[in-house]
């Protein structure tokens, strides 16, 4: 995918997410962590604290960040409707249908903890919604959001978690980089959790 970047318009990107840049890199947010891509290489990396490390970005936010910036759709927008991340314009069934094990092993995985994935959604930059024990509206990138809510288990229930999305979130990338984004999302929150000591 670093070659396929390569071929495209870099001046198109710049122009249609409004991204800083300079002569050797374009810059962007992901998950409330800079990246920029190396614009002679391709390379994604990453900075932490500021300060830009040697290693390249990992699986699941580079393709994410390639996807987007290569194959977005020309005039992509917001609805601004939210949507179960199965049930997307255009999208008839998939491997993120609720209830899939992809739900189900998040909502494991937060079970018991809702305080400590408060903080670290909080931690991300998220903002807090109604409904859930746990709800907040997180970036994926600044200028395309997801939601988040979780039900803690009891007596009855085991732990519900529920990703939404904008309807047309797959303007901005395919449904399988969505699954890419999503594992980066949950990854980076047990990243806050595992750092802030709350497991």
């Amino acid at each position: 995918m670093a070659d396929a970047f390569l071929l495209h318009d870099q001046s198109a990107m710049i122009r249609k997410f409004g991204l800083e840049h300079d002569a050797a890199y374009l810059y962007l947010v992901f998950v409330n962590r800079p990246y920029r891509v190396d614009r002679r290489s391709g390379k994604v990396s990453w900075s932490h604290d500021g300060f830009w490390t040697a290693v390249a970005a990992d699986y699941n936010a580079a393709m994410t960040i390639y996807d987007v910036l290569c194959c977005s759709k020309e005039n992509c927008h917001l609805s601004h409707e939210w949507v179960g991340v199965g049930n997307l314009s255009g999208i008839r069934g998939g491997t993120l249908e609720k209830g899939s094990n992809f739900f189900q092993d998040a909502g494991k995985y937060f079970s018991g903890r809702p305080d400590a994935l408060a903080r670290a959604c909080e931690a991300l930059g998220g903002r807090k919604i109604e409904r859930g024990d746990v709800a907040y509206t997180l970036a994926l990138f600044p200028f395309l959001p997801v939601s988040l809510r979780f039900w803690d288990r009891d007596e009855e229930f085991p732990a519900s978690l529920q990703l939404l999305a904008d309807r047309n979130t797959l303007d901005y990338m395919h449904y399988e980089t969505l699954m890419f984004a999503l594992t980066h999302l949950l990854e980076r929150l047990r990243e806050e959790m595992d750092r802030n000591g709350t497991l």
